[in-house]
Parts: C-alpha cells; structure tokens; sequence
C-alpha cells in the first residue's frame, strides 16, 4: 500500500533567553514559533489520519505547555531551537498510533530559521 505524508501547521508564541550565550537572545525576547508536524502512513482508503486528530494531539501535548509561556520555566534545558524540536518530537512521537508515524517535525523559530527532527 502507497505510504501518504500530511503536515499540519501551527503557530505559537513565547519568550525565552538563551543560558550560557554570549550576544543579544541571552536577554529575554520573544518569538512568533511555527511548528509543522508531518505524518505518514498507509491511504486507508481515504486518508491516514484526519487533520483534526493531529491538531488536537499537538495542542494538548506541546501547544499547551508552550503557548505564550516562557520557555525557560516550561523546559529543564536551554531553550534553543534545536532543544526545542527534539524535546516536541520525544512528547508527540508515542502520540501517534501505528500505522501512522511521525516523519518530521520542524519547528521555525522566525521567518528564515528553522531545526527539524525527521525519521
């Protein structure tokens, strides 16, 4: 059977300073985050998940810790981008139920930068 990926965005806001970073993001700032989730599995028949189902995952797993919150308080590590993406992949991947896996998770922390977790 033909394996099918989805993404679904979303976006969040929330503050952080980097620790140990010498240059201005080891002041408290903020960032608009956008987060795309990618999921695959097998077309069965119609879909592999319905969007709804990813988006109600996501908020009440990452979404709802993270959304206008200060990072440093949510996380026991420094709240770079890169921490931040594996930290979501390691909550959302045993969310999801086989067939259905994660494939990606990119996490943009503006309009050019980004980190993503694949499998």
């Amino acid at each position: 059977m033909r394996q099918v990926s989805i993404t679904k965005i979303f976006t969040f806001d929330s503050a952080h300073k980097l620790i140990d970073y010498n240059g201005p993001c080891a002041q408290i700032h903020g960032h608009t985050y956008r987060l795309e989730v990618t999921v695959c599995g097998p077309l069965a028949p119609d879909m592999i998940i319905d969007f709804y189902d990813i988006k109600k995952i996501v908020e009440n797993i990452v979404l709802s810790k993270v959304d206008h919150q200060f990072l440093n308080d949510v996380v026991p590590f420094n709240p770079t981008v890169e921490n931040m993406v594996v930290w979501m992949a390691d909550l959302l991947e045993p969310a999801f139920a086989e067939p259905v896996k994660l494939e990606k998770i990119r996490l943009w922390e503006n309009q050019s930068s980004y980190a993503e977790v694949t499998w």
